[in-house]
């Protein structure tokens, strides 16, 4: 424990002596750390110093909009995620009055806009959560999906799916997953293209049950269950000089003959008009 709070805290020497001479400045009331690990018994927290200060450690933090606590269990993500949810909900509640309410496919619309959207955000990150976990953010998708749709509560929930043309959150999460996981294999230069699980790692994941899989495991599980294994990834395209190597650009600009103060705006109109005709 030692040897890693030594390496940490040349890291953070590291960091700020970057950020100085890049004149930039960490604000050490923001700072906090959080001990990811698995143990039940009390441990000390690691002392690290930021411009002479220790940082405190915390038990969960948001970073980006996801709340990353201490056990990875992405629980208190899940939960605040759900309560955001279920107050959004409440624009679907006003608008699904049938006297004079939205259709359906507008419906639909503000749902995914307003809350599928704070669903789908990080959902590569928080999907290794335990199952019982995020099936705490179904009962939002199908009460949403009742409200769009106008069916009862006593509705079977795959016929939502159908007449709703949305899939279940589950598989939300996995085709975000292989979108992200395709992009990631067609960028050469992504830092993680070609990553692959330690050996012991692989086994350790195999031997305890309650190992929670890396994202690239649950990819090759999705791949798996689909018999897609074989796919590969097209690569992106790489241009072979910047846009603003261009030195001569040439196009067609059939105003550049007047002058725009003395020109009325039904010549340009007219222009425009016969220009796109042709």
């Amino acid at each position: 424990m030692n040897f890693i709070q030594r390496q940490l805290q040349t890291a953070v020497n590291n960091i700020i002596k970057w950020c100085n001479s890049n004149g930039f400045s960490i604000s050490t009331s923001k700072t906090a750390g959080v001990h990811f690990c698995r143990k039940r018994n009390l441990h000390l927290d690691s002392e690290i110093k930021l411009y002479g200060e220790i940082i405190t450690f915390v038990d969960e933090i948001r970073f980006l909009g996801v709340i990353f606590d201490k056990k990875l269990a992405f629980l208190p993500h899940v939960k605040q995620l759900r309560k955001k949810s279920e107050i959004a909900l409440n624009i679907l509640k006003v608008l699904s009055t049938t006297a004079w309410g939205a259709d359906r496919d507008s419906m639909l619309k503000i749902y995914r806009a307003t809350v599928l959207s704070k669903l789908e955000y990080g959902c590569t990150i928080y999907g290794s959560a335990r199952k019982n976990v995020l099936q705490k953010l179904d009962p939002v998708h199908h009460i949403a999906l009742r409200l769009c749709s106008g069916a009862f509560r006593t509705s079977p929930v795959k016929s939502l799916y159908v007449e709703c043309y949305e899939p279940a959150l589950e598989l939300k999460r996995q085709m975000l997953s292989l979108h992200y996981y395709f992009k990631i294999q067609s960028n050469s230069n992504h830092p993680f293209h070609d990553f692959k699980l330690r050996p012991f790692l692989i086994r350790l994941q195999n031997a305890r049950k309650s190992f929670i899989p890396v994202f690239f495991t649950r990819v090759q599980d999705i791949l798996n269950d689909l018999n897609l294994l074989h796919l590969l990834a097209t690569p992106e395209p790489k241009t072979n000089f910047p846009p603003w190597g261009i030195r001569v650009v040439q196009f067609l600009n059939p105003f550049q003959t007047f002058i725009k103060s003395d020109t009325a705006d039904v010549v340009y109109q007219q222009i425009f008009i016969e220009h796109t005709g042709i």
